[in-house]
């Protein structure tokens, strides 16, 4: 569980409705189904219009990565490249095809079945990248459809207001209810707002920082097992992917 998305929000939302009951506004005037309606509704509404639906239905899927990152362990790859490395220098890459069948990640377990089958390393580079291409390409639609959601929504939310206001217009006749009309009206522009600033941009970037360490990890990965099948000295990789990674990590 990434405790930052939690805290996170925990002190986003807390922040405006512990506010608001500080400043006398009582919680139940902020509380709104209709308003939630109309926001998230037409929010994800304008998003299926300007999104695939397979890119539409991979951004909600990828919202658990928001709460639940995949484990991206740079030391992990480094003193996995460097056993290969080691029985590829002692045994020859051959004796590697073990390593490829029990290989959990799919994405090492291609490498290393390439790497045994004797592929060119510049066809091997080329392979691979291309698959890290394909990855990024299916994570950024998933960034740019919450980035997009998160722009519309405050546009939905004055919509909403709109429509409030002219509810409220047309009751005229009872002047005692109008302030809390007005009132409500507007807690629609304050739902938009939240759904953009705590909710949406700040999932598309959490899933931009998960794509940027996995696509890290394979790039690491690659360097690693062209430099086996270079025969370079498991130290010398290791020296390699440790200065690849960076000290932040």
């Amino acid at each position: 569980m990434d405790l930052a998305t939690i805290i996170g929000l925990a002190l986003g939302f807390g922040a405006v409705f512990g506010g608001a009951v500080l400043e006398g506004v009582h919680i139940g005037a902020l509380i709104s189904p209709t308003s939630a309606l109309i926001v998230l509704g037409g929010t994800f509404g304008a998003v299926f219009i300007s999104f695939p639906l397979k890119a539409c239905i991979n951004g909600f899927k990828d919202i658990k990565t928001a709460f639940l990152p995949p484990k991206v362990d740079p030391e992990a790859v480094v003193k996995d490249i460097i056993g290969y490395a080691t029985k590829a220098r002692r045994n020859g890459l051959i004796s590697l095809e073990q390593e490829a069948q029990n290989a959990k990640d799919p994405f090492i377990k291609k490498g290393i079945s390439l790497v045994v089958d004797g592929i060119d390393p510049q066809k091997l580079r080329e392979t691979l990248e291309a698959e890290i291409m394909a990855y990024e390409d299916h994570k950024k639609h998933s960034v740019e459809f919450f980035e997009a959601a998160g722009g519309y929504s405050p546009t939905i939310g004055i919509i909403g207001a709109v429509l409030g206001l002219i509810h409220v217009m047309g009751n005229l006749s009872d002047t005692s209810k109008l302030g809390a009309g007005i009132a409500a009206a507007f807690v629609a522009t304050i739902y938009g707002l939240m759904t953009a600033n705590i909710i949406c941009l700040p999932i598309g970037s959490k899933i931009k920082i998960r794509m940027k360490e996995e696509v890290l990890r394979r790039v690491m990965i690659v360097e690693g097992l062209i430099a086996i099948q270079n025969g370079e000295n498991p130290h010398f990789i290791e020296q390699k992917l440790k200065a690849f990674a960076g000290e932040e990590h």
